[in-house]
């Protein structure tokens, strides 16, 4: 069981290493008062942070991904049995940490949590559950969890026994927890705005951890319902909007992974 936990521990690392050098580069522009606008390019600075803000993100995501894969495919997960999976997963979710819940369920909606046994609930209602019955990975679909309560983030893979599905593992990761541990570890200035939004328009990560799950095109801003339309709309680029009377740029790009469009802003600057 050992390989899974060392695989998201490295996974964990290499976000930082990824992330924490580019952030150093954007942080230092901005103290020293670099801007950009949407008729200036911005700055390589900027571009390098967003990509490497998305990368450590997909490589979380992607990581949690491959261990549930490696699970699903089993000989103990195969079986479709609490008994015989729950090791595996013990394993698993000593990898992932507190801020996940790893979990095995059956196609008829029933699931069962490291930790608490069979849960007193069914996924039957969920929307990503469809896909996991139809034989697809989940990675990144938005739910508050039915079993912590809390605004989570489903990473999931079906568990295929001769080609039917005979059951599916997967992870709801916190996402106000992930959300705060990328905030501790890049350590930007106030000014600067980063956060994901799913293909509905609602917000995956945020910095500010309030607006996690909200709807930006409903926060009472023209300039920024426009914004969501275009990010939503554009593999990248940037757009300029307004909020909390404050005008922003940010620069955005898509996730090939998650289909997530990711964003990273500042505040401008007087001239």
């Amino acid at each position: 069981m050992r390989p899974f936990k060392e695989v998201l521990i490295m996974i964990r690392s290499s976000c930082l290493r990824i992330l924490l050098p580019a952030c150093v580069l954007l942080a230092g522009s901005l103290v020293a008062g670099t801007a950009w606008t949407a008729e200036s390019a911005p700055t390589l600075d900027a571009r390098v942070a967003l990509d490497a803000y998305r990368a450590a993100v997909e490589a979380r995501l992607e990581g949690v991904r491959n261990a549930a894969r490696s699970v699903a495919a089993t000989e103990e997960a195969r079986y479709a049995d609490w008994g015989r999976v729950e090791a595996p997963l013990a394993a698993m979710a000593s990898g992932v940490g507190e801020a996940a819940a790893v979990w095995f369920a059956l196609p008829d909606g029933r699931y069962w949590r490291v930790g608490h046994g069979l849960v007193d609930q069914s996924l039957r209602d969920r929307a990503y559950f469809t896909d996991l019955l139809a034989g697809r990975e989940v990675v990144g679909a938005l739910v508050v969890s039915k079993s912590t309560g809390a605004r989570a983030l489903i990473v999931a893979s079906p568990v295929l026994v001769e080609g039917k599905v005979a059951g599916a593992i997967g992870v709801s990761i916190d996402a106000a927890k992930l959300a705060s541990e990328l905030d501790a570890a890049i350590r930007f200035p106030p000014n600067v705005v980063f956060y994901a939004l799913d293909a509905s328009g609602e917000t995956a990560l945020h910095r500010a951890s309030e607006l996690i799950f909200a709807f930006p095109s409903e926060q009472g801003s023209p300039t920024l319902s426009h914004a969501v339309k275009t990010m939503l709309s554009t593999a990248e680029g940037i757009v300029p909007y307004e909020y909390g009377g404050s005008p922003k740029t940010a620069v955005f790009a898509r996730s090939p992974l998650t289909g997530w469009v990711f964003v990273l802003g500042i505040a401008e600057t007087a001239k």
